[in-house]
């Protein structure tokens, strides 16, 4: 192996928000010879001393970055989020935003897998839909477009349950009908690298043979079908790039338009307009009807209410700074009632209904065929080899 750039060692630390502490301590590198293990981390990284094999591997797996990286002749250019759409916080670190970056590596290598598995087996298909609307035929349109596109039937979507869990399913399956391949995804394999809602809502990477959407499930799961039509929108425009919850520019609040008018009509929202000198509270009540009657979250209605002119910004935000206050309250309640359950849900079945059918479905059929290796299956589904069969047996 040739000699490593000691650039490298510190841009592929500095991209993994880590602190020279931080990462001496990951690492388990310590006092040694008079020196802390930050110092002896930084001698490494000025090339005073070379790295060892496993030291190599080691970085490799807390950088998350491939070993090979390593042996760079320098660093690459920074991975593109495609557009990013998101208005962040400032209280977001450095390694918050390094946890995203690493999703989209890992989603965006994924596909590409994907998409060199269709292009060789004769399967890679132009989806003619991915990059043909232009902002300028605005959100109704687009609205009208994606619903023809996917055979989507409003009154199907809202015949389920108030929890949001059948409309999505039924959502997805026609997305991913249509060629699209949707994830749900909230974190990079344990809770410790758990990615907030305020850090990513969801993303989408706009190719024409394997176009994929991922969807943080760390979200309400009624909010999920708003998310996963945003992202469809910018599908349809041919946009990649990271979406936030704040939707501070055009494009944000475009797509979400385009959403909101596909699971809540305007003729729908507009008949609330008495509400536009009512009390909050009344409002607020009004708002759970309606999301209860449309499958839908209260933070869309309370949003499309905004839209139309029916309530302030000043109200939306007092009324969705309440709803996130209580969805966070009650997500720890299930969380500690989840604890509490001697047993849930299988790992398997978690992680199919997280992979989705349509990726799940392609590797099974290329495993089945030869087409496909357990490892490269396990890559592209996410999983450790050992978990391709038992996942893909069903």
């Amino acid at each position: 192996m040739p000699d490593v750039n000691p650039d490298i060692l510190r841009w592929a630390r500095e991209t993994a928000g880590l602190s020279l502490e931080d990462a001496a301590m990951k690492l388990q590198i310590g006092p040694a010879r008079g020196l802390e293990g930050s110092e002896r981390l930084d001698l490494l990284e000025k090339g005073a001393q070379a790295p060892s094999q496993s030291m190599l591997t080691k970085m490799s797996k807390q950088y998350r970055r491939p070993l090979l990286t390593f042996y760079l002749i320098s660093p690459p250019i920074v991975a593109s989020r495609g557009e990013d759409f998101r208005t962040l916080p400032e209280e977001y670190a450095q390694k918050d935003l390094a946890l995203v970056d690493a999703l989209l590596r890992d989603v965006s290598a994924r596909q590409n897998m994907v998409r060199a598995l269709l292009e060789v087996e004769d399967e890679a298909i132009n989806l003619p839909f991915v990059g043909s609307f232009d902002q300028d035929r605005g959100a109704e349109r687009l609205a009208e477009n994606i619903a023809t596109k996917l055979d989507f039937d409003l009154a199907q979507f809202r015949n389920g349950d108030t929890s949001g869990r059948h409309g999505f399913a039924y959502l997805r399956e026609r997305s991913e009908a249509a060629g699209i391949f949707v994830l749900l995804i909230g974190n990079l394999g344990s809770h410790h690298s758990t990615l907030d809602v305020e850090l990513f809502r969801g993303f989408a990477l706009a190719d024409p043979v394997a176009p994929f959407i991922v969807i943080n499930d760390q979200d309400s799961e009624a909010a999920w079908s708003f998310t996963l039509l945003h992202e469809l929108a910018h599908i349809w425009l041919g946009k990649s790039g990271v979406s936030g919850s704040k939707p501070d520019t055009s494009v944000e609040v475009f797509c979400n338009d385009v959403a909101g008018r596909i699971l809540l009509p305007n003729n729908e929202i507009n008949a609330e307009g008495y509400l536009r000198n009512a009390e909050q509270n009344e409002i607020i009540e009004r708002i759970g009807e309606i999301a209860d009657a449309a499958n839908v979250s209260r933070s869309m209605v309370a949003y499309k209410l905004f839209r139309a002119d029916i309530i302030d910004r000043n109200m939306w935000v007092s009324i969705t700074g309440l709803f996130r206050r209580q969805w966070l309250a009650s997500r720890r309640e299930a969380r500690e009632r989840a604890r509490q359950q001697p047993r849930g849900p299988s790992y398997y079945v978690v992680k199919r209904h997280r992979i989705g059918n349509r990726l799940l479905s392609l590797s099974k059929r290329m495993l089945e065929e030869g087409a496909l290796s357990p490892s490269k299956a396990a890559a592209i589904l996410g999983v450790k080899p050992n978990s391709v069969y038992p996942l893909t047996s069903q």
